[in-house]
């Protein structure tokens, strides 16, 4: 079974979809991305966050993407 890329709690930043294990949300990854930093700039910021959990995330934003977009 394979593990989940994002984790969504009510509990947990109030719902925000976060890193699993951690209360870092997805979306500052975006952020960081959009505003040219680089992975291992916010992995820097963000140490509870592997740089595996980064790469699974943006490969299935990038499959979703392109099942949507056939």
């Amino acid at each position: 079974m394979k593990s989940p890329v994002v984790s969504r709690s009510p509990d947990v930043m109030g719902g925000t979809a976060v890193f699993p294990g951690t209360r870092v949300p997805v979306q500052t990854l975006l952020d960081y991305l959009e505003a040219g930093e680089t992975i291992d700039d916010f992995l820097e910021g963000f140490p509870t966050v592997t740089r595996e959990q980064v790469i699974a995330f943006l490969e299935e934003a990038r499959d979703r993407v392109i099942e949507t977009s056939s």
